[in-house]
């Protein structure tokens, strides 16, 4: 069985922090509707959606995935690059800790889970804005004696690792050039974004399934090409709060 921990969007989600984006109002009933649409997605996928309830006073609180890092025998706690956001992994915590072994990242260590990506028993991991080289050789003294092991990779141009490149297949990544390079990724598959759609390259792989935003045509086409069938969803705003698809969503099998 397939966990996905999600959250209710906060009302208080149009003061999120910005990085990269410039503020735009955020209608918060559609987000609503649109983060709905997302759990039904997940659910059709084969997960069984545990949804935290809203936190009015964490803004980006919807975004649960920087909170934590799952993997099969252990979960490891973050600590948030962005201080105000350091309030949200208590409650995920609480959830996780029926599943897995607990750790946790520590001070003066930052780690967002937006920043990690496996890829088999290899966690890439983005030296960004929001993940520093304490916390990143935190995580590589946690998950070694489990058999994982972490690559360092720069990050430029944007928010997480996951803004720039994520898994779409067993070995292929959607990636972003621009924002990190291919080479830190060894022999692989890639498919490239459209160059007219930067934030393109955050797609979710459940499984089998690919769920993908709605509001990248040209990169979906670009996907499709290639065989893949893509599950489309509207989420242009949870976009607006600097977020994606794998940002909205904890998943694990158990």
């Amino acid at each position: 069985m397939r966990i996905a921990i999600t959250r209710e969007v906060s009302p208080s989600i149009g003061q999120c922090k910005l990085t990269h984006l410039s503020r735009q109002d955020i209608d918060v009933d559609l987000a609503r509707d649109q983060h709905a649409q997302y759990e039904k997605m997940l659910i059709d996928l084969g997960c069984k959606v545990r949804r935290l309830p809203e936190e009015p006073n964490l803004p980006d609180s919807v975004f649960v995935e920087d909170t934590a890092i799952v993997l099969d025998n252990l979960a490891v706690i973050t600590r948030p690059g962005a201080i105000l956001r350091r309030n949200e992994t208590q409650s995920v915590a609480e959830v996780l800790k029926e599943y897995r072994t607990m750790f946790q990242i520590i001070d003066p260590g930052t780690l967002d889970g937006g920043d990690v990506l496996q890829i088999g028993r290899t966690l890439f991991v983005g030296n960004s804005i929001r993940s520093n080289i304490p916390g990143i050789k935190q995580l590589m003294e946690i998950v070694a004696p489990y058999g994982y092991e972490v690559e360092v990779v720069k990050v430029e141009g944007c928010l997480h690792l996951k803004s720039a490149v994520t898994l779409v297949g067993e070995e292929t990544l959607l990636i972003n050039r621009s924002w990190v390079d291919a080479n830190s990724f060894e022999a692989r598959e890639f498919i490239d974004i459209d160059p007219s759609e930067p934030y393109a390259a955050n797609a979710l792989l459940v499984g089998d399934g690919l769920v993908y935003p709605a509001n990248f045509p040209k990169t979906c086409q670009r996907l499709e090409d290639k065989g893949y069938s893509v599950r489309v969803t509207d989420v242009d705003e949870l976009q607006k709060a600097e977020g994606a698809l794998t940002c909205c969503s904890l998943i694990f099998s158990i």
